[in-house]
Order: structure tokens, then sequence, then C-alpha cells
């Protein structure tokens, strides 16, 4: 993975496990998602919360070992509350 991407794992409503990455384009995250190692990664227009704070999990991860600019945290933070108003950060 390149500085500007952070990927994890997760489960969708039925169960099936899925690949998620985060794709930093500018001051834009870019997500993408797909079940199989060799599938094509699809974008997802409209991440859930879930996706968001596991984004958020990894810039703070980052900044601590300097592979980000800890403004970021800030830029993710913000873009969490005009999405989501009622997350709690």
């Amino acid at each position: 993975m390149a500085k500007g991407e952070i990927s994890w794992v997760r489960q969708d409503e039925e169960g099936n496990k899925l690949q998620v990455y985060a794709h930093r384009v500018g001051h834009r995250w870019d997500f993408y998602v797909r079940q199989r190692r060799f599938d094509q990664w699809q974008e997802v227009e409209h991440p859930p919360l879930e996706d968001w704070l596991e984004l958020l999990d990894g810039v703070k991860r980052r900044v601590q070992r300097r592979l980000i600019r800890p403004e970021e945290v800030q830029r993710v933070e913000k873009a969490i509350r005009e999405r989501f108003p009622e997350a709690k950060l």
C-alpha cells in the first residue's frame, strides 16, 4: 500500500468478509471495496460511518509513526461530522 492508502477488513450485512481501502487524493478520501483477493476494486460512493471511523483510526496510527501529517486527523474528523452529524468522535 502506498503512503496515501489505508486498508482494513470488515463484514457486510450478510456476514461476508469485505476488504476495504481508502485512498487519499488531495484533501479527499476515496473508498474502495472487494470481496476476494483477485476481485476488482469497486468504488464506494457513500461509505458507511463504520468505514470512516476505521479510516480515522488508521490516520491517527500513521500520524504517530509520522507517515501522515497531523492535520489529516482534523480533516477526516471534519468530513465525518459533515456526513454524519450524529456521530460522536
